[in-house]
């Protein structure tokens, strides 16, 4: 077992930050909503954000460590030269979904920002909660490449055991 530290990746504080922050405001609100029969008003919108930047936050971390569902089947079986086809052929497939969202995710964005949007239950401006869809839609590209060039170079990680 190595003895060096883990190293610190920005999206996996993220997640872990979102996470936290979702249990933190739904535990406040259920204790409030109990003692007052009262909820706090920005309880589902920062929630809902929150769950957003928690699920794209992980899929960079679930991209960087090859830990995305998919059929390995096929892999096991193929000869190395066909392996690292379907390695380029799988990288091709993501980055040409994330990168769709990434423009899309960003014109909208924009446009938000131009038409000074504002949010239904609080009234911020809706740039801010969608301006994270691109950015980490543009970390997952990152860590889909950076896993890519891990998995051709042959430096995969070791076999995850699913238990059921």
């Amino acid at each position: 077992m190595p003895s060096r530290p883990p190293k610190f990746r920005l999206d996996a504080w993220l997640a872990t930050i979102a996470l936290v922050a979702i249990c933190l405001i739904s535990l406040g609100n259920v204790i409030v909503r109990y003692a007052t029969d009262a909820s706090f008003a920005f309880t589902e919108e920062f929630s809902v954000f929150l769950l957003v930047v928690l699920t794209f936050a992980g899929a960079a971390v679930a991209a960087r460590h090859n830990q995305h569902i998919r059929i390995e089947l096929i892999e096991h079986y193929l000869p190395p030269w066909a392996r690292k086809v379907v390695f380029v052929l799988q990288w091709l497939g993501g980055v040409t979904v994330l990168g769709i969202m990434t423009w899309y995710g960003s014109t909208f964005a924009m446009q938000e920002y131009q038409w000074e949007s504002l949010s239904p239950g609080l009234g911020l401006p809706n740039w801010i909660y969608v301006i994270w869809l691109p950015l980490l839609s543009a970390a997952i590209i990152i860590r889909l490449t950076q896993n890519l060039v891990d998995r051709l170079r042959g430096r995969e990680a070791p076999e995850v055991i699913h238990e059921s």
